[in-house]
């Protein structure tokens, strides 16, 4: 929507006395040269370049974007720095506010700015996936006529939030997640800058890394913080923002845990520890510590994977299926909602009966390949479809379990060296004592009555 008298006042009185702006506002870039991260969008030539001006290609004229990411890593800066930087008309608009009608009038202006004087219109539409199908048809003529260009900016996968034909009209610009190393230097920048807090405060390296921790790739967070943290020091007369003043003008206290070094195994180890010994509890205060001290969601995805193989396995076989349905939802929607979900697979692997055979029997089986026990392929077994194979014995005695009752042959599967061998032991706790049972069936079938037994 056209800044409004009130929202024009509001700007001055910001360009007058800035200091009266939150940090995280002063501080936004007033360039794309001074944008933290996202390098991978900012290439000569890239779309956001050529939005705000930088390699105008004639009739090859910028395409409309969406910017897909998280919070608090750059969509609306990007925007902010595309209206600052541009020679076009720039009009914002919010989903959470805004609706047809407002989406019209913008539409409406931009063909009269066009028409009247040649000047081009970038709509920035914030949380564009919070528009219903409805809302978003009615960007489609504007954007595939370029009345205007649109830069859409949403928290979620635009592929399920958005609809086909405007997404097809667009380029999908994905963010990615700020770096410790992206936003200590925006830390640093907002200490010396004179936008910022221009020297009157420094930032111990223990005091810096608590800071990162708290703002969970979120630079919004981490400026905020700094301003918090700033402003605690100040008022008591201190020049350096200490460990303590920091946790208790953010009210979060510094958890001891290092991302590289041993804290991180030790309590990722203790986290899979407690899941093994079912005590639902324990997990869930070893998984609090790592999502509060910053640990990559990933990461805890991933080891609730392995333990869901490793320490349950066919004792209850939905427990992968919910590890890793909780890994892809992590990796969709990221903090702080993914807390939620590695809480509700920890619980399930927790709660879950136990067992390790799976893991036992694949070392078991590559125990005994690593010791030289691969003995030839039977030849009823081998590939009898090229040309000479019959002649070598290859498929011949081969029986078809299909044809058969049951859907079982007795016939030797294994080379002469481990035939026999039990490598999968069973235990009878949850789902597997089905398995158990299976497994001793068809043993037995494919040993065939009267059979030789088989060996440990």
């Amino acid at each position: 929507m056209e800044p409004d008298l009130f929202t024009a006042a509001a700007e001055d009185r910001q360009e007058k006395d800035p200091a009266g702006s939150p940090l995280a506002v002063r501080m936004r870039p007033r360039t794309l040269d001074e944008v933290v991260g996202q390098q991978h969008l900012l290439k000569p030539g890239s779309p956001l370049r050529r939005l705000v001006g930088e390699g105008n290609g004639g009739p090859a004229g910028p395409s409309s974007v969406f910017l897909w990411g998280p919070p608090g890593i750059g969509k609306t800066t990007l925007a902010y720095v595309v209206s600052q930087a541009t020679n076009k008309r720039f009009v914002e608009l919010s989903a959470i506010t805004a609706g047809v009608k407002e989406v019209r009038t913008v539409i409406d202006g931009a063909r009269r700015a066009s028409g009247g004087y040649g000047k081009e219109t970038v709509l920035f539409l914030d949380e564009i996936h919070r528009f219903s199908k409805a809302q978003q048809d009615s960007l489609l003529p504007a954007v595939e006529n370029r009345w205007v260009t649109l830069i859409a900016a949403t928290t979620e996968n635009p592929y399920f939030s958005v609809i086909s034909p405007l997404l097809s009209r667009s380029l999908l610009l994905t963010l990615e997640p700020l770096t410790d190393d992206d936003l200590r230097g925006l830390l640093r920048r907002a200490l010396t800058d004179a936008r910022g807090l221009a020297g009157a405060v420094t930032l111990p390296e223990d005091t810096e890394a608590h800071l990162l921790r708290i703002a969970g790739g979120d630079a919004r967070r981490a400026l905020t913080a700094l301003e918090a943290g700033a402003g605690s020091a100040l008022a008591k007369g201190e020049k350096e923002i200490t460990l303590r003043t920091l946790e208790e003008s953010v009210d979060r206290a510094a958890v001891k845990y290092d991302r590289d070094g041993d804290q991180h195994y030790d309590v990722a180890s203790a986290l899979i520890k407690s899941i093994r010994g079912s005590d639902v509890d324990a997990a869930l205060h070893y998984l609090a510590r790592m999502i509060e001290a910053g640990e990559d969601p990933r990461f805890i995805a991933r080891r609730l994977m392995i333990s869901a193989s490793e320490d349950i396995g066919l004792a209850d076989p939905t427990a992968l299926q919910t590890a890793v349905a909780a890994a892809q939802a992590v990796a969709l929607i990221g903090f702080p909602e993914a807390r939620i979900t590695l809480s509700q697979a920890t619980i399930a692997l927790a709660l879950a009966p136990k067992s390790n055979a799976a893991y036992l029997a694949i070392d078991a089986a590559l125990a005994d390949v690593r010791a030289g026990q691969a003995g030839a392929v039977p030849l009823h077994l081998r590939d009898g479809h090229y040309k000479g194979a019959q002649k070598l014995g290859h498929g011949q005695g081969y029986q078809y379990p299909h044809d058969l009752p049951g859907g079982i042959a007795a016939q030797q599967y294994a080379p002469d060296e481990v035939h026999g061998k039990r490598y999968y032991s069973p235990t009878r706790h949850g789902a597997e004592a089905r398995y158990a049972d299976v497994a001793e069936r068809v043993r037995g079938r494919l040993r065939g009555a009267g059979g030789e037994g088989a060996t440990d």
